[in-house]
């Protein structure tokens, strides 16, 4: 039953979680990002058109900050699996959400919109 315990224990404590250090420097990072991102819509001194470019920039490093310090998504190779099936989500994502507003374009470019020379039927 010991040889059990120390197999589990050895493959349990890999190099795929994070130690203390790790978890720390992740929190900070998320804390900063997310004082930026809110620091951009509260300060006044960002101009109105780059509010919502700078926040898209901000999410999106911190949502990468958060699959490599909190998921520990990473290019070894014990990740690599995780890290094509994260990639493969985000591509049938995209797909769905570009295909989406496609059709949607298409319907409202398509649908006959009422015009001032129409005259309701009563």
């Amino acid at each position: 039953m010991s040889a059990h315990h120390s197999s589990h224990d050895a493959a349990h404590h890999d190099a795929a979680h994070g130690s203390t250090k790790s978890y720390l420097v992740g929190f900070v990072l998320s804390v900063v990002l997310t004082l930026a991102s809110f620091g951009v819509v509260m300060s006044g001194k960002v101009p109105h058109d780059l509010m919502m470019p700078g926040i898209i920039v901000f999410g999106v490093a911190q949502l990468i900050v958060q699959l490599v310090y909190f998921l520990h998504m990473g290019t070894s190779p014990s990740q690599r699996g995780n890290l094509a099936i994260m990639l493969f989500t985000l591509l049938i994502l995209a797909i769905v959400v570009v295909g989406s507003l496609w059709v949607l374009h298409n319907m409202n470019v398509n649908m006959m919109h009422p015009t001032s020379q129409m005259v309701p039927v009563e």
